[in-house]
Formats: structure tokens, sequence, C-alpha cells
């Protein structure tokens, strides 16, 4: 039986919320599936060792638009899906299934109104497979670091974000090295890529630089088994506070303009703080970046380090 998972959504963090979704189905119909995704979303790199997906097909501009409708649809009508699952409730998506040639589809309600990602996709998956699917994501990453010092404390900062509104000053950032840094011998690992260098800079010239490395040479994958063996993540509602959740590491993820009942609710892994006087009520434009207490994340960060 061939199977396609269609996920469209362009963010990274999106993509290891619908995790365990994806497992679920693959373990259902007992056969490794291929995703439909973004690019953006950084599929191929996420799942490299992944038993459940054995093919990513990129979903990039080529296949928008009418001439992409039908560039799309020729592509996997060759490859004889049995059956596709189809994460949201578009219209186009459904017809090019048709297109296709699959028989077997299964979508969400077409036209429905936004909800809650994770528990559209609970209810979608559970329909589905008949059982209860915990939303806890995994990821696998078999490359582990050998050589880590165990006698330090080793800390993912995700100071990297998708706009200005949803990122802490770095300048607390470093703040928060520092003050650990005063009890703990720590290492530092500045989660932010070649479009957050000025961050990277500032952190790396502050007197704790010394004791940091950056993912800004990195790809997604290598820093995969980076991050798993650190002891926690501090990060703004970014992609890599999502893969720190996922690797099993204790992670405090700061909300300050997103809905924070979507992605900071869905792992026992993830902590989280919002603007102060706004507990679970965090949103799109609430904000709060200037409203997170500092006191509050410095005791929430030594109290998961503990």
């Amino acid at each position: 039986m061939k199977v396609l998972v269609i996920q469209q959504r362009y963010g990274i963090g999106d993509m290891v919320i619908l995790l365990p979704y994806i497992h679920a189905i693959s373990k259902k119909f007992n056969t490794p599936i291929s995703l439909l995704a973004k690019e953006s979303s950084k599929a191929s790199d996420l799942l490299a060792e992944d038993k459940h997906v054995d093919e990513i097909i990129t979903l990039d501009k080529k296949k928008d638009g009418i001439n992409g409708f039908f560039k799309l649809s020729s592509e996997l009508k060759k490859k004889k899906f049995d059956k596709v699952f189809i994460f949201n409730s578009s219209l186009r998506y459904n017809l090019i299934a048709r297109f296709s040639g699959i028989k077997s589809i299964y979508q969400y309600p077409l036209f429905r109104r936004k909800d809650n990602m994770v528990v559209s996709a609970k209810i979608f998956t559970e329909s589905i497979t008949g059982e209860n699917v915990s939303t806890e994501p995994h990821l696998k990453v078999n490359n582990k670091n050998e050589n880590i010092d165990k006698r330090l404390k080793h800390i993912c900062l995700g100071v990297s974000a998708s706009g200005p509104t949803k990122r802490w000053d770095i300048n607390n950032y470093i703040k928060l090295s520092q003050e650990l840094a005063k009890t703990n011998k720590c290492k530092f690992y500045i989660a932010a890529g070649p479009n957050d260098i000025d961050l990277i800079n500032k952190f790396k010239d502050s007197d704790v630089g010394k004791n940091c490395e950056s993912f800004e040479k990195l790809s997604i994958e290598q820093t995969l088994p980076v991050i798993k063996n650190c002891d926690l993540a501090v990060c703004n509602d970014t992609g890599f506070a999502h893969i720190a959740c996922a690797l099993g590491v204790k992670t405090l993820t700061l909300f300050m303009d997103s809905p924070v009942m979507t992605y900071g609710k869905y792992s026992s892994r993830m902590s989280v703080v919002e603007p102060e006087g706004l507990e679970n009520q965090t949103v799109h434009n609430t904000l709060g970046k200037n409203s997170i207490s500092f006191n509050t994340v410095l005791n929430k960060v030594k109290e998961l380090l503990l």
C-alpha cells in the first residue's frame, strides 16, 4: 500500500507538532508514508532518520497556480498512491488528489473555520486510527555527540524568531546567560541562522561569548544531535523550541505574539512564559515582548536546571 500525507504549513514548528499524527497513520497502515510538504518546513532535515517517512515531496512555487495544479497532479499520479491524508480543508488539494487518481481521500471538512491545529489534527487522526493519539512529538536522531563535557550545563538559546515582535531582546538572553554562569559552568548554543548574524555577533562579543557556539553555519539536520544533548532549551516561539521539545529536551518557550494555546500546550516537556498578566491569553498581535518578566524567566530556568 502506498500512502501520501499532505502537510502544507510553512513552519518548522508546524511540522514538528504534526509528527505524532503522521506517525500514527504510518503505524495504522503498517507502512512508511510519503510526505508532501513545503521546503520551509525543513521536513527533509527533520525526518532524515525517521522510519515512518520514506519520501519527501517538496511543495514549491512551481506547483502553485493553475500550471502548478496540473504539474503536481501529474507527479502524484505517477506514484500511484492508494490513500491520501490531507491535513487541511483546502478544495485545491482535494481536487489534486482526485486528478491524481487516488481512490481513498481523507481530509478535514472542506471550508472549515480556523481553529487549534493540534485539536484538529488529533480529532482527524483518531477518526482514522480508532485509537487515542498522544500529542507528544518525537524526532529520531541516531548521530549522538559522544564528546560532550558532562561537567557543564549545556543550554540551547533560541534567540531567532520569524519576526521582531516574537523575539525577546538579545540583551535579555545575554543577561540571562551571565546570571546562569555565576552559579553553573555553562556552555551556550545560539540557535539562529545567517539572517540573525547581528544577534549572534552581539552574544559572541559579550563576556559569555567565549562559552558559546552558534548554529549559523549548520543545517537543521546538523543541529539536531547538538540540541538533543542539551540540558535545557530557552527559546522564543520559534522552530528551535519545538525541535528541542521533540528531542526530549526540557524547553522554556517565551510567547509574546503568537497563540500559546496552540503552540505551547501540546507537550509535557514545554514550559512557557507569557507577558505579565496574560496567562493562557497570548495570541497574534499581543505585542508583549517588553512585558516578559526577566526575573520570571530566570527563576523558571533555574528551576528547570535542577
